[in-house]
């Protein structure tokens, strides 16, 4: 495609300058021992060339002939395919047939293909509130693993990563990065067509909460929403990851969310192979996806996150992607950032509309244009078209039968979805890091009403959220109260997300009640209206003071002013003897089910939250 002429030159915003500039002289010694890794690996020719026969032999033995004979020539580049299908996953079902689309297009080019390895894909709405939560975070973890190995044949000249959802792209991008010498490229499926709207959705929630509701119309309400292939609708962690692999320059212009089963899809589709047969020809002059994924990169990300109202999971797996880049970013980056980035968008949690309704308004182009324009993205940067972002102010369309790409319109379609950047939601991301004697913690309030950002009031303890639920139905919280769930942290219980405890604490709000949420736990870009000050560091199980809250005891979280108090006096707090939770009756740890034993290790070794919760580089801060 040819890159739209770029207008004249913008200024960037001097904090944008500013933190950068910090990120760089902070991971200075991590990023140049990464580069020195990954310029160490590449090579001029194929990667194949001066194997021994035999590991050729092993390499391509199921292939067609014509397709070892191309091979056998090494002239032309071999795609490796790392692919997170499942057909339980309607986000990951269309990738069923992606490897033989992927395959005939390399083939057309005069290239081969082939599947280089799966990755698991969980899925947080099947798992949410049971135990296999528990498994979630570490998947993320288990999936950068298993793309290492994918990749670990070293037969590739470009690979093309498959996933969509929750960890399933920050861990393909964690363990692609470890071949940073290879060109990358990510691969999206679409989101599913809009169903039942997200708030119709979250008010029959609230109503079987209430028990106003059964459970037959909780059944229908949830899958008139999630009706079919492809990603949830809403803005949450999956959608999160194609924002960002599009800002950062890793996804083809305008292709996160083109549904799937759609001609654009497909052509889309068959492009990225057209790019990586292109990239990966043996003595391209190309740098990797290691050099490109550079500060200016990261930085974008964190734009986009909070532009966009993205999810609280990325205070986490933003952090940790970094890393695997030897990139060093903390939640004071997030907020100084997120207090000079308006929010320029209101999708579901944040707003009424889905992301269908974000893509027609405008989407990606409208977005990144805006920024552009602001000094709010750094423009100079390397992506799989080569150099420069403004490719990005393009949207995909069918001319005929060909792709094309047109600039996208000048105005939104929809200014209560998407809007420029002078006439913003807010002036500022909405994502505020909280601290203070309890310790660091962030808070997302772009869905949360001014009223409701101040809570002062006695703390309520659980260790778990199914015991809020209890005493709920139990009629022991109609009052103001902030709900302490602690022990939920990586080292503790592999930080499941807590998303049982919003419609509970949304209908108590609805009540009149000054609620809130404190935790060391983890929520994901579905959370509301409610503050919830989380991912507390240090978790409990760290020795964070979370573990010394009596019930009773004063909290004050202040979303506006940052502060995050227990009102308790320092010698008291001190004296206290943590309270964590005994085992089970049985005596049997709650872990010896489900998988979690297996995951000891990884428990054991994680970094904390604010380092990206990974046990994979849990010593780089």
């Amino acid at each position: 495609m040819t890159p739209p002429a770029s207008p004249p030159s913008v200024p960037l915003h001097p904090d944008l300058l500013r933190i950068t500039e910090r990120i760089r002289q902070r991971s200075a010694a991590t990023r140049q021992a990464y580069l020195a890794m990954v310029d160490s690996a590449r090579r001029p020719g194929a990667y194949r060339a001066g194997m021994g026969c035999a590991n050729m032999a092993h390499a391509f033995a199921a292939m067609p002939a014509s397709d070892k004979l191309v091979l056998n020539q090494e002239r032309q580049p071999n795609l490796g395919v790392v692919t997170a299908y499942n057909d339980m996953l309607s986000a990951h079902q269309p990738y069923e047939h992606y490897p033989e689309r992927i395959r005939a297009a390399a083939r057309a080019l005069g290239a081969t293909a082939q599947v280089a390895g799966g990755v698991p894909a969980m899925c947080d709405g099947i798992t949410q509130g049971e135990d296999g939560m528990e498994l979630s975070l570490f998947s993320r973890d288990v999936i950068a693993l298993a793309t290492a190995v994918a990749l670990s044949h070293n037969v590739f000249d470009a690979a093309l990563c498959l996933g969509v959802c929750d960890k399933i792209v920050p861990g393909l991008f964690m363990g692609a990065l470890q071949f940073g010498h290879l060109p990358v490229i990510f691969v999206p499926a679409g989101p599913m067509t809009s169903g039942l709207s997200n708030d119709a959705k979250a008010k029959v929630r609230q109503e079987y909460a209430q028990g106003k509701v059964g459970r037959e119309a909780l059944l229908a309400s949830e899958q008139a929403a999630y009706h079919g292939a492809g990603t949830c609708t809403f803005y949450g962690t999956a959608n999160s990851n194609q924002m960002l692999m599009e800002i950062m320059g890793l996804h083809l212009p305008g292709s996160s969310f083109v549904n799937p089963g759609t001609p654009l899809r497909d052509a889309l589709t068959d492009a990225a192979v057209q790019r990586a047969v292109a990239m990966g020809q043996p003595g391209q002059k190309h740098s990797g996806m290691g050099h490109w994924v550079n500060e200016q990169v990261i930085v974008n990300g964190l734009v986009g996150l909070l532009a966009t109202g993205g999810s609280t999971n990325h205070t986490l797996h933003l952090v940790a992607m970094a890393c695997a880049a030897g990139i060093l970013i903390d939640w004071d980056d997030f907020a100084e950032l997120s207090a000079c980035v308006p929010l320029l968008a209101r999708v579901y949690p944040n707003g009424q509309a889905d992301v269908n309704h974000f893509h027609a308004a405008g989407g990606m182009g409208f977005l990144m244009r805006e920024l552009l324009n602001a000094g709010l993205l750094h423009e100079d940067v390397d992506t799989i078209l080569g150099p420069g972002l403004r490719a990005w102010t393009r949207e995909p369309w069918l001319d005929g039968s060909r792709l094309a790409w047109r600039d996208v319109p000048a105005v939104s379609a929809d200014l209560d979805v998407l809007r420029p950047a002078v006439q913003p939601f807010s002036a500022d991301g909405g994502l505020r890091l909280l601290q203070g004697n309890l310790g660091r913690a962030v808070v997302k309030v772009s869905a949360v009403k001014p009223a409701h950002r101040v809570v002062r009031a006695p703390a309520l303890v659980f260790t778990d959220q199914k015991q809020l639920d209890v005493r709920f139905k139990a009629g022991e919280l109609e009052r103001d109260f902030i709900a302490v769930v602690r022990e939920q942290g990586p080292r503790a219980n592999g930080m499941p997300e807590l998303h049982k405890l919003t419609p509970v604490l949304g209908v108590l709000q609805d009540r009149g009640f000054h609620v809130a949420l404190l935790t060391d736990g983890r929520m994901s870009g579905a959370s509301g209206k409610v503050p919830a000050a989380i991912h507390l560091s240090p978790e409990a199980l760290d020795g964070g003071p979370i573990a010394r809250i009596e019930e009773g005891d004063m909290v004050t979280l202040n979303c506006d002013t940052g502060e995050l108090r227990l009102e308790v006096d320092d010698a008291t707090l001190a004296a206290r003897t943590p309270r964590l939770s005994a085992s089970p009756a049985d005596g049997q740890p709650a872990w010896l089910h489900h998988g979690r034993q297996v995951f000891a290790l990884f428990r054991q070794n994680a970094a904390p939250a604010e380092q990206g919760a990974s046990p994979l580089w849990p010593a780089r801060h």
